[in-house]
């Protein structure tokens, strides 16, 4: 089992970046998949970004990819998610989560965090 609680968040202005963290406990941090997931206000969550056990693999949205980076210190049990370039449609809160798998997924992970919000203003 692991926990997870993010931190990093804020107000920022469009354009602007920030680095959003996700602290893990337990000593098997480098066997989970690691995921970021969002809910934007009156919207569905939806994911984000992943990456692989060892950060050798990572998976975007469309509507980050090349704005976000996923990254992650095994040494740290920390996952980081680099978002610059912000737009007003990043606002949201920001939830990291947990997979106990081998392959980067964007689905049905076991453990999230309580989350962090990220607001983008104008």
């Amino acid at each position: 089992q692991v926990q997870v609680v993010e931190s990093g968040g804020g107000l920022v202005q469009a354009g602007g970046s920030l680095r959003l963290s996700c602290a893990a406990s337990g000593r098997t941090f480098s066997s989970y998949v690691m995921g970021w997931f969002r809910r934007a206000p009156g919207k569905e969550r939806e994911f984000v970004a992943a990456i692989s056990r060892i950060g050798l693999s990572t998976d975007y949205a469309g509507s980050v990819k090349g704005r976000f980076t996923i990254s992650r210190d095994n040494a740290k049990n920390t996952v980081y998610l680099q978002m610059n370039s912000l737009k007003l449609e990043d606002t949201a809160v920001y939830y990291c989560a947990a997979k106990g798998d081998t392959y980067v997924s964007r689905h049905d992970y076991d453990y999230w965090g309580q989350g962090t919000q990220v607001t983008v203003s104008s």
